[in-house]
Order: C-alpha cells, then sequence, then structure tokens
C-alpha cells in the first residue's frame, strides 16, 4: 500500500499533463456545448474534448522538430510554445467563433483549452512560464513533484465548470421520471 500511494504522489510531469488533459477536456467540451447553438453541438464538444487532450501536452512536443532524425528540440524549452499570450489569443478567438458555426472553432477553443491547462500545470515549478514576457514562477516545486495537487485542482475546476449543466440534466430527467410515474 506505501509503494501505491508514493507512485501517486510522485507522478511525473507527462503523466500530470496528460491527466490535466482530461479535465480541460471535460472543460472545454461543456463549455462549447453551452456556447454552441447549432445541430452540431455534440461533435462540437468531441472535437473540442479531443483536440483539449491533444493540446494538453502541445507545448511540450511543438517544440520537438520531428522532421530531423535527432527529435532534438527546435527551440528552448517553455519559449514561444508556452507563451501564455498565444494561448490566451487562441482560446478567445476560438470561443467568439463558436457561435458561429465555424467547424475549427471547438477544434481550435479545444486545443487551446489544453494548452492553458498545460502552462497551468507548469506554472508553479521553477522554471516557470513566459505569459507576457520573461518567465513567471510561482516557484512552489520542482517538476514531478506535488503533480498529483495540480491535478486534483484541474478536476475540481472542472467539476464545478460541469456543475450547471449536470444540474440541468438531473432536473430533467427527474421530472421525466415523474412524468413516468403519474
Amino acid at each position: 500500500m506505501r509503494s501505491f500511494v508514493f507512485r501517486i504522489t510522485s507522478m511525473a510531469s507527462n503523466a500530470a499533463h496528460h491527466a490535466t488533459g482530461w479535465a480541460a477536456g471535460l472543460i472545454a467540451a461543456t463549455l462549447v456545448a453551452q456556447a454552441s447553438h447549432t445541430s452540431l453541438e455534440h461533435l462540437g464538444s468531441i472535437l473540442a474534448f479531443c483536440a483539449a487532450v491533444a493540446g494538453s501536452t502541445a507545448p511540450d512536443w511543438m517544440e520537438v522538430a520531428w522532421w530531423t532524425r535527432a527529435r532534438r528540440l527546435w527551440i528552448t524549452h517553455r519559449t514561444a510554445t508556452h507563451w501564455g499570450i498565444g494561448w490566451l489569443a487562441a482560446l478567445v478567438l476560438s470561443y467568439q467563433a463558436l457561435g458561429h458555426a465555424h467547424l475549427w472553432a471547438p477544434l481550435l477553443f479545444g486545443f487551446a483549452c489544453g494548452g492553458l491547462m498545460h502552462l497551468l500545470a507548469d506554472w508553479p515549478n521553477p522554471l516557470g512560464v513566459p505569459w507576457i514576457w520573461g518567465r513567471h514562477s510561482l516557484n512552489l516545486w520542482k517538476s514531478g513533484h506535488c503533480d498529483l495537487i495540480v491535478v486534483i485542482l484541474a478536476w475540481a475546476a472542472a467539476c464545478w465548470l460541469v456543475r450547471p449543466l449536470w444540474a440541468a440534466t438531473a432536473t430533467r430527467v427527474v421530472g421525466w421520471f415523474a412524468h413516468v410515474a403519474r
């Protein structure tokens, strides 16, 4: 039991980005479902969810030169791909486009949600994140340590944001059961 607890609390940073990515996917899917006024809202939510999961690791894999055999970084870690303003701009612009039934909007929105979740997970590390200009760090712990806290916070935020959607669905289900029981 002790080794199990140790494995959970000493989660690798990559695993934390994946776990927070699923939370970002839930957040993105919920916001797309609430913002979309088209017949494709379910498709948009699915696309946003999948894109957020992919976007949650994007700031790291976008740094890798996939076109070379060495697969080394083509830019310095936590520079352009971790720039907060770029991810926020993509999030805001794609959110505004959600109401216009553009198929790319839920994809970009989900991807940006995942990317921002990645930045939020990296922020407590000493290396920090370049939100505006230069890196800023909360300097709470080293990468790979205490990632369970970040995962729990991400999932708590996801559950809190999804709460109104669950409440509305639960109300409809209870109403349906009351109607059927009569």
